[in-house]
């Protein structure tokens, strides 16, 4: 029967992409041609990926059996600017920050690698939705090429000037990579259920485009029964999910802390995400203390 149900949902999943992908993509061509109607075009790309958003929650909803917990904030603004961040523990993670967000707040944008934009329909599809391409120099490069020096900055803040005029959320895993037993011994990640958190991605962010966010929001995502792989969460085996949201303002060190020069100020914001991830850490550990107690 699982067999079936996994089938089922990856025939969806499927069907859904390839439904909507080549519409997105045909409005996004016309947008990039006809400049004047720019606004309008770009309104009407996001709303083809909020119809991709919708289908998928649809299935997630009627041919999954999961027991869904989604605690929020009752204010969250679907035409505000948000910096939200996650801890990141499956390829799954993607589809719940989705199914628990959408209409909740703006359509999520991830920062994604240079490299992704040749990813056949989907890096297709990412620049389509404007998604920020980040293009990185090593420390070994920028020693060899110093003139390159900021041009990375420079060349991700313009991609993201479009973001002024449409109400945008930014989306960012703090850890950088999925949790995996290996890689947290590896790192002797100090917290129980997290890896530990890369500052500078969410200063590179802000340095970006920290003056368009309203406020910041913090998911954390619990898997009582372990965290799934996407194939097993199609089968249906994602029997629960926890997810806890909440806002706060974004602290001014982060909005204006020179992080690659300023030693100083680079001190601050890793203090910072530190707290924040202690923070979730404890938070972590509590709804595991919650749901293994009831079982």
């Amino acid at each position: 029967m699982s067999l079936l149900t996994g089938l089922l949902a990856a025939i969806l999943l499927v069907l859904n992409t390839f439904f909507w992908a080549p519409m997105l993509i045909i409005a996004a061509l016309l947008k990039f041609t006809l400049r004047p109607f720019e606004k309008p075009l770009g309104g009407l790309v996001n709303a083809f990926a909020d119809l991709w958003i919708k289908c998928n929650s649809f299935w997630m909803r009627h041919a999954q059996p999961t027991q869904w917990t989604i605690n929020a904030p009752a204010n969250l603004n679907p035409k505000g600017w948000y910096f939200v961040v996650s801890n990141h523990q499956s390829w799954v993670d993607i589809m719940v920050l989705q199914y628990c967000l959408n209409h909740r707040i703006p359509l999520l944008k991830f920062f994604l690698k240079q490299e992704l934009i040749w990813v056949p329909i989907m890096g297709f599809a990412w620049w389509a939705l404007d998604f920020p391409f980040m293009k990185r120099y090593s420390k070994a490069y920028l020693k060899k090429h110093p003139e390159k020096k900021g041009q990375d900055l420079e060349t991700t803040r313009r991609s993201c000037e479009k973001f002024q005029y449409l109400p945008t959320s930014v989306m960012n895993f703090l850890e950088g990579t999925r949790l995996t037993p290996e890689k947290h011994a590896e790192q002797q990640s100090p917290f129980k259920h997290l890896l530990k958190p890369r500052a500078g991605g969410l200063a590179f962010a802000m340095s970006v485009m920290g003056d368009s966010f309203h406020s910041m929001i913090d998911v954390t995502i619990y898997y009582p029964d372990g965290a799934p792989s996407m194939w097993s969460f199609l089968q249906g085996k994602m029997r629960r999910c926890h997810i806890e949201i909440r806002e706060f303002d974004i602290p001014a060190e982060l909005l204006k802390a020179d992080y690659q020069n300023n030693p100083q100020e680079r001190e601050q914001v890793q203090q910072w995400v530190q707290t924040l991830w202690e923070e979730k850490d404890a938070l972590i550990e509590r709804l595991a203390d919650k749901y293994h107690s009831n079982t």
